[in-house]
Parts: structure tokens; sequence; C-alpha cells
């Protein structure tokens, strides 16, 4: 009780302290009013707030043991400012008045408003200080903006104040209705559920202002979906209402959610959304057959693995929950029948394990069990979760083939064996109750070769000798036809081993050259051979080795049979060369120990190699030692330097013709010819006279004297030859004609080593002119002195080395080369 009083008098003098505190802060505001200090006039339309102040010059305040705290002059007094949104009234809300304590109201200071929205969305009255919003604000644009409030003289506009800064806050409103972001919804939950369990937790979102007023607080109701199902009207969670709903009865539910704010009272603003539920299966219900007896057949001709029938329990879960798993309980078909699932139609399919009899057996009986794999321990109660059916199958009778006693047959046979050697016999019967008889025969596709044949009462014998080692095995097949009824057959498979004999020599393992160096001593093995044979090879088998007759005494080499099928090879003398002789062939016979004993000679070839002071081989080939077959350096020089001349001579060819485009020799105007060629038509001789005007070889300018040329311009002039220049007759003889031309192509020399238009088409049959062609210039001897083509600069060059001193040079280095 003492401690509450001293609890009570603590708060007592507590609240005291804060009167008196409260009463000096009032005093100074007071005083701070009388002298003349700015004072802050915070209006709004609707609203009038107060805040917390800042004092203008200094106020007093008692500290402890009486001591007097100061605070420093403030130039504004301010305070934050609220405006409501969404106003759409017909004049600008005053949010507020800004006043400073140097103003007289002589108007000679003018406030200034700068930040977030000065200008635009707020105004100030820069005589007054009052602010305004033109506009409507939206809180859920924007929530505050951020002002800046300056008292500068009117005439300079220099600052009285330093800058003060404010917030203008947005009053909310209820102008939004919830709304579900991520709605429409789609949730499940299991069947038989029991009441309350949780489906799924749906959640809207208010914009408005939550921490004023009801504007954002939600109440959530189901408007669609009862009795079934129920929301918590604080979270949103969706729970089930009734107890036991069954997905086999109705799967989907389509549920309505109202969010309403303003806690749900009437004036408040809604949103809605959907909810798609769906009940997700339990394993809650048996499988069950529709029938309970089953009647099948089978045919006593069907082979094991087919099928016989098929049967299916219902069960109407979903997925693992629906599946049923079967298998054979009883039942004296259990031996010849087998039960499988098929996966996809989730069937039990009865198929046949053994071949029935209908003479045997002509009815079986199985009983079959289907349960389910998943059993869902809720639901144990509810009964057995597996159900039983009678199987009923009876046994068709067929016509059979025959049936061979044995599955297989395997018999022996020495090869070489004459024709008609018995190999053994097969033996097969009707198991009808007619027992018709039965015949035999090898089907031609086991027996390509037709090595065999079979008699009628089964009795195989070879149709041929045959060879083990081109076929050790055949493997044949033999049919069995029954003689009336269906002509039903059988095959069954038939082994023939031939048994091996003796008839096959011995040779060599491996038929690679022996390397041997020259240097090698007297007495060294070179190599160790071996032996295999073609016929079978049995541990007891051994091979011997000898040389051949011919060679018994032979002074280069020795032979040691190891007596293990193996043989070495010695080295008798020294001083191989294999200048000399570089490959010795020695002959070697081998013997088996078979019976009869068989014997081949096979021949080792020895080279001699080149080696160094290891033994290491180096050269086996004796190309060093032998002077080449082939051409010499100059000679493949030569060849390629010929080539090179030819390339550039086409490519010269190539160019000048690129650059040919007027006609080398100026033909006067009266002379041009109505009647043009082609060039390279040869024609069809001289009794071709409908190809071309004979007269256009005929050129009276080039035939009275000699042919000014457009294609060069030769630095140095050579007289004409005497006798070469006399004209000739004006007539149509075309071999007189020719014959100055060729006079004057051949002594011109500022003619270019090419024709140019000196082609002509037609020679004649059996022409006397020969090839006029100057390509084979090159190859004849000419009197003409082709130096002076050295001094018509590089564009000659090439001519110049074509029919220069170079020419001449190249073919002395033939010569030579010949020689």
């Amino acid at each position: 009780m003492a401690a509450l009083i001293a609890k009570r008098q603590g708060f007592g003098l507590l609240r005291a302290l804060l009167v008196l505190l409260g009463i000096s802060v009032l005093c100074g505001v007071a005083l701070g009013t009388r002298k003349g200090h700015a004072s802050l006039d915070y209006r709004s339309q609707r609203h009038r707030h107060s805040g917390h102040l800042s004092l203008h010059r200094h106020r007093q305040r008692t500290g402890k043991e009486g001591q007097v705290l100061h605070r420093s002059k403030r130039g504004w007094v301010w305070n934050q400012f609220f405006v409501i949104e969404e106003y759409t009234g017909p004049d600008p809300v005053l949010v507020g008045r800004l006043h400073s304590d140097v103003d007289k109201g002589d108007g000679t200071i003018k406030y200034i408003l700068s930040g977030e929205g000065a200008g635009t969305i707020f105004v100030i009255d820069d005589k007054t200080g009052n602010i305004h919003a033109t506009k409507t604000l939206d809180r859920e644009e924007q929530a505050q903006y951020t002002l800046t409030a300056q008292a500068v003289a009117r005439d300079t506009n220099e600052p009285l104040e330093p800058p003060s800064e404010f917030i203008v806050k947005v009053q909310d409103i209820n102008d939004n209705p919830p709304e579900f972001l991520h709605g429409p919804y789609h949730a499940s939950v299991p069947e038989m559920s029991n009441v309350g369990t949780s489906v799924m937790q749906v959640t809207a979102t208010d914009a408005d202002d939550p921490t004023y007023g009801n504007s954002a607080r939600l109440v959530y109701s189901i408007l669609q979906g009862q009795p079934y199902f129920s929301v918590e009207p604080q979270t949103g969670i969706i729970r089930t209402a009734l107890p036991n709903m069954d997905r086999e009865a109705r799967q989907e539910y389509d549920v309505v959610i109202q969010a309403k704010d303003m806690g749900g009272h009437m004036g408040g603003l809604s949103g809605t959304t959907e909810v798609k539920i769906t009940l997700t299966d339990v394993n809650d219900n048996p499988p069950k057959f529709p029938q309970s007896v089953y009647s099948m057949s089978v045919s006593e001709d069907k082979v094991p693995g087919e099928e016989v029938g098929r049967l299916k329990a219902k069960d109407p879960d979903l997925g693992d929950n629906g599946l049923v798993n079967y298998r054979l309980i009883d039942g004296d078909g259990m031996g010849m029948f087998e039960l499988s699932t098929n996966s996809e139609t989730r069937e039990a399919v009865i198929k046949l394990k053994k071949q029935v009899d209908f003479e045997t057996k002509r009815s079986y009986t199985l009983k079959v069990e289907g349960s389910n794999l998943h059993i869902d321990s809720r639901f144990l109660a509810w009964g057995p979760y597996k159900d039983e059916a009678t199987i009923k199958i009876s046994v068709e009778d067929a016509d059979e083939p025959p049936v061979f006693i044995a599955p297989s047959y395997t018999f022996e046979v020495e090869e070489n064996a004459p024709q008609g050697t018995l190999v053994g016999r097969v033996h097969a019967k009707d198991t009808d109750v007619a027992n018709n008889p039965v015949r035999y025969m090898i089907p031609r596709y086991t027996d390509v070769d037709q090595f065999f044949s079979i008699s009628e009462d089964g009795m195989i014998s070879t149709a041929k000798p045959l060879d083990r080692e081109n076929q050790p095995w055949h493997n044949i097949s033999v049919s069995a036809i029954e003689i009336g009824g269906h002509h039903q057959d059988t095959k069954v498979r038939v082994n023939i081993r031939v048994k091996d004999v003796n008839d096959n020599p011995p040779e060599f393992a491996t038929n690679n050259e022996v390397l041997m160096c020259e240097t090698v001593a007297p007495g060294k093995i070179i190599e160790t051979v071996s032996a295999v044979d073609k016929d079978e090879m049995v541990h007891r088998q051994h091979f011997t080795f000898r040389l051949a007759p011919e060679v018994a005494h032979d002074q280069n080499f020795s032979l040691k049979d190891n007596r293990d099928s193996t043989a070495s090879i010695y080295v008798i003398r020294k001083g191989f060369s294999r200048l000399t002789q570089d490959v010795y062939y020695l002959p070697i016979e081998i013997n088996d120990n078979g019976s009869p004993s068989m014997s081949s000679t096979n021949t080792l070839t020895i080279r001699v190699c080149s080696c160094d002071s290891r033994d290491t081989i180096l050269s086996c080939n004796v190309e060093p030692y032998v002077l080449p077959a082939g051409l010499s350096t100059g000679a493949l020089i030569a060849i390629l330097a010929c080539i090179v001349i030819l390339l550039a001579i086409v490519v010269l060819f190539v160019a000048l013709r690129r650059q040919k485009k007027e006609p080398l020799i100026v033909f006067e105007e009266e002379d041009i010819r109505e009647n043009i060629i082609t060039y390279d038509d040869e024609g069809g001789g001289e009794e071709d006279t409908e190809a071309f005007d004979i007269a256009t070889l005929q050129n009276p300018d080039g035939a009275n004297g000699f042919l000014p040329r457009k294609d060069i311009k030769p630095e140095l002039q050579y007289p004409i030859r005497p006798g070469i220049g006399r004209p000739a007759p004006n007539s149509v003889d075309v071999d007189d004609f020719i014959k100055t031309r060729i006079a004057e192509a051949d002594s011109d020399p500022t003619a270019p080593p090419y024709d140019s238009i000196q082609i002509y088409g037609y020679e004649g049959r059996g022409s006397l002119a020969g090839s006029l062609s100057s390509l084979e210039s090159v190859t004849t001897e000419s009197d003409l002195d082709y130096d002076y083509l050295q001094s018509w600069g590089p564009r000659f060059r090439k001519l110049a080395d074509l029919y220069g001193t170079k020419d001449c040079s190249v073919h002395d280095s033939d010569d030579s080369e010949d020689s």
C-alpha cells in the first residue's frame, strides 16, 4: 500500500512538472507575439491543426537546480500541412499560411515557394503567404509533398530568412475498393475431408491509407459456395463446411469471395473474386468385378504366350488410387495359364503358359483376385479393398501337326565322307486320333548348297563330301508333313557336326620378312618360326622343322628344332652386304604328327639391312646405292621454265586480245566489204565456194605497198628489203596473193610475233602453203634478229625473252642435260 502511495506521489510530481513546463512555453509564445515576431497561422478549409511550434528568439526553461536554458532564434514558425484528397470544390483549397517575423505588413516582403508541385499544384500568395492547392490530389498517387518556403525582399530579391522546408500530407478518403490481385484462384482439397479443413487463403489489397480510419480495413465473406465452404472474415482463409464431400458425386465447386472495406460496415467499398475448388481423389472405393463368373475357350493348337481372354475390375477412384493388382489364387489351371496386367487398359490378361491337349484335358478353372495397390488407412473400416471372380476355360479340339520325338537333333559325320554316308534319323508322329502317316523334307533355305538328303522314313545322309575347314557345323531344319487332313507340318532343328581328319599341311604362323643387320655375328638367332594347321589343334599335336633338302648344307643359315612346335634360325657366317645380295630365301620343311602325317615347304624371306653400332636398323632398301633413273635437277628446272614461258605466252595473248579495239591494218573507207566471214571457220576445202567471197582475200592497197600498222610504234625503222615491195598484179590468183603476204610478214622487222589479222580460214585441200601460224615459228630457224625488242620497254619484255637470247640459252641447257 505504501508503495502504491509512493508511486502515485511520483506521478503527481510528474504532472506538476509538465504543467509548469507548459505554462513557461505559453508565456514565451505570448512574449514573442508582443514583441512582433513571426507566428504561424495554419489553416485548412475544414480542419484546424496545431502542432509543436519553434520559438522565435529564445525561451527560458528551468532545468536542474534552477539553471536557465536558452534556445537560439528561429526565423520561421512552421508545421505539417494537411489537405484532403479528391476535393472537387469550386475554389482552390487553402492548405495553410506562412508568415515571417520580419514581415511588417508594408508589402516589402515577398514569399517564394519551391519544391514538389510548387507552381503547378501548390501556389502561394507572395504578399500574405497563403498556400492553396489548385488541383485535385490523389493520395494513392503521392501521399505527401515536400516544399521549401523563403522570404525575400521584394525590390532586391535578397533573402531575408534562410529557406525552411515543410511537408504537405494528402489526407486519405475511402475512394478505392478492395482488389484481388491474383484472382481468379484455383484450389484443391481431398475428398472426404473433415469440416474446417483449410483449402486456401485469398488476400485482397486496398490502396487507401491503412493508418487512417477504416478505409483499408477489410472483411471477407462468401457470396457463393455455401453450405460446402466458409471463409474467415479477418484472414480470408477458405475452409470446408460439410463433411464427407465425395468426389465421385461432385468434383468441382465455384466459390465467390467478397472483400469489403470500412470494416464491413454500410457504405464501404467491396471487391469479389472467384475460386474454383476441385476435390482430389482418395482411395475410398474398393474394386469390383462386373461378373462373378467368366467363360473363356482356347484351341489346343495355340502356342504358349498367346492370349486366352481378358477381364477387368472397376474402381471409380483415379490415378494410383484406382490401380488394381490381379493375381491367380486358386484353380486346376494355374500350371497351364498365367496372368498379366495390361499397363494401358489396366485389364487382367489370361495367357497360355503351356500348350493344352484336347485329348488329355478339356476344361480348366481359375480364380482371380483384384485388389488395390494403395490403401488409405483412414478408410479401412469401409470394407476390404479387393474382389474375386471365377474363370472357366474350355479346350477346343484342333487338327494338330506332327510332333517330333525330340525337340532338336545333333549328329556327327566325318569330313570327306563319300556321298550317301548315313548321318542320323529323325522321327515324328501324328498325335490326332486319325494318326495319319508323315513324310519328311529338308527346306532348301536351310541347306542352300544341298549337302544333305532325307528319305521317307527320316534317314539323313550326305549328298556331297564335307570340308570341316570351310564349314565345321551345318544347321539345317527338317519338316514333318502330315499326309492327309490339312497337310500341317512342323519343323525341328538338326545340328550336324563335321568331324576333323588330318587333310591340311602345316604352314608358317606369319609370313613377315626377317630383317637382319649386315654386321650380324655368326651364331646369333635372327628369328624363331612357328606353325599353324587348319585342322583341329589338339593339345598333343606338335610340329617339327628342318631345312629343305636343297639347302640342307646352306653356308649362310642353319635351323634348330626346339621340339616345342617352334624352330630357331641361326646365322653361320659374317660379312653380309646388301650391295652384294640384299635378300635371302630359306626354304623350311614343316611336318605335323597327325594320321596320316602332313608336311609342307615354306620359304622364309631374310632381308639384309643397314644398322648402327647398337644394331638398330636404319635402312633396308637399296635406292641410295643405285643411280637415279629419273630426270636430273637441271632437266626439271628446264621443264618448269618452259611451263612458265608457255603460261606467259597465254597471258600475253589474252592481254593483247583484250586491248585490241581497232583493226591492226588501216583500210581505206572504200575498201569496206559487205561480205564478212567468221575467222574461226576453216571452211570445207577448196571445193567450198559458198562460204565466203573469194574477193575478200584481195586487198589492192596492201598488195601495192607497205601497210601502216596501228598496234605498234617502233622506235627503230628498218629499210624494207629490195624486191619485197613490188606490186602484185591485180588478179584473183590467191596463191600469189598469199605468197606476197607471207613474204611481207616474214621480212617486216616491225611486225609483232603474231599474225594479228593474217589469219586465213581457207587453206584448201592439199595446199602447198602449209601452216601460216606464228606459233610454230619458235621451233623453226629464222635469220631475223629480235634483240631490238629489249629496247621497247617493259611491255615487250616477255616477247624479248621469248625471241631473244634467253630462248637460245634454254635450248642450250636442254641439250647439255640430254647429253
